[in-house]
């Protein structure tokens, strides 16, 4: 089999071939393909080249289709629209532009971030089905990459993400704090030193979730292991076991507002104060599927409202 033709007949042809022939000449299918007449006549040429045979008689500068053409254009219509059919069908496969978004987020953006994502989702995109998946920042990574979640809300300051395949849309910053029960004795006047708190339980994240690796490294900078009473896998549970009293953590700001009545926060003194840099993570491939734009857009419309002190920041 001659497999030329792959290199030699392109659907941008055959596209502009067809629009020729609706529209009778060169002058209106340049019009309609947004095309110089002089790329509408190269792309007719080679067609007529590539194809073999006569596909239009010259009269002046006009070109007159032959029957060779109009038989052309049976087949072109046929290609065009089993091709179409499909991407359609691929796309169904790998769960692309269909009336459901599989979005994973960390735990903590549930209070308030992803609430305000999906209702403005919900408006763009009133038939959008939402599936959520909460996991660690670790766990939803490898779930993107892996095809079965198509977007993510993640800390990137705690991971390494492949800028050549993933697009990454910034949201906000978010400081950590030092949390500890509300019936624990502190000096509320100053910042936080953490090795003030030597004598402490600490109860933490397991590996892979966002507030992890910043855990690690603060304690690293004030030169000593914390003893770490238990690893949970979700962050209420963690604040559940400080408001009972079993140890102190590092915790994100957003989540403030819902345990200030009974965990008490102190900002956290100047070698050990960190960031997170939540955003929303998806594949660079998929940058044009429908769905995604719109999550795209509702997230700079959130992104730009925490900036200008529209509503709280998360």
């Amino acid at each position: 089999m001659n497999l030329d033709i792959t290199n030699d007949i392109t659907f941008r042809k055959l596209g502009i071939f067809m629009a020729f022939m609706e529209k009778g000449n060169i002058a209106r299918a340049a019009e309609a393909l947004n095309l110089s007449g002089v790329s509408v006549h190269r792309a007719l040429h080679t067609l007529e080249e590539n194809v073999r045979c006569p596909l239009f008689a010259h009269k002046g500068r006009s070109l007159i289709p032959l029957p060779a053409a109009w038989t052309l254009l049976e087949y072109c219509q046929e290609v065009t629209q089993l091709m179409e059919r499909g991407l359609d069908e691929a796309r169904k496969t790998a769960g692309v532009g269909q009336g459901r978004l599989r979005l994973g987020t960390l735990y903590s953006l549930t209070l308030e971030t992803v609430p305000r994502l999906i209702m403005g989702m919900k408006l763009r995109r009133p038939d959008l089905e939402m599936g959520l998946t909460m996991g660690s920042n670790e766990t939803l990574l490898h779930m993107l990459e892996e095809g079965s979640l198509d977007a993510i809300l993640i800390s990137i300051s705690e991971s390494e993400i492949d800028r050549n395949n993933l697009e990454v849309l910034p949201l906000f910053h978010d400081d950590i704090f030092l949390a500890a029960p509300a019936s624990a004795t502190l000096e509320t006047n100053t910042l936080a030193d953490l090795r003030d708190y030597r004598t402490q339980k600490f109860v933490s994240l397991a590996e892979g979730f966002a507030t992890y690796a910043g855990f690690q490294e603060a304690f690293h900078i004030a030169g000593f292991e914390p003893e770490i009473v238990t690893r949970v896998n979700d962050i209420f549970s963690m604040l559940s076991l400080v408001q009972a009293g079993v140890g102190f953590t590092l915790m994100p700001g957003r989540m403030k507002k819902v345990y200030e009545g009974s965990v008490q926060m102190l900002r956290l003194a100047e070698p050990y104060q960190m960031q997170q840099l939540i955003a929303i993570v998806f594949s660079r491939n998929r940058e044009r599927d429908p769905n995604l734009l719109a999550l795209a857009a509702e997230g700079r419309m959130y992104a730009r409202s925490l900036q200008e002190n529209i509503t709280p920041a998360s």
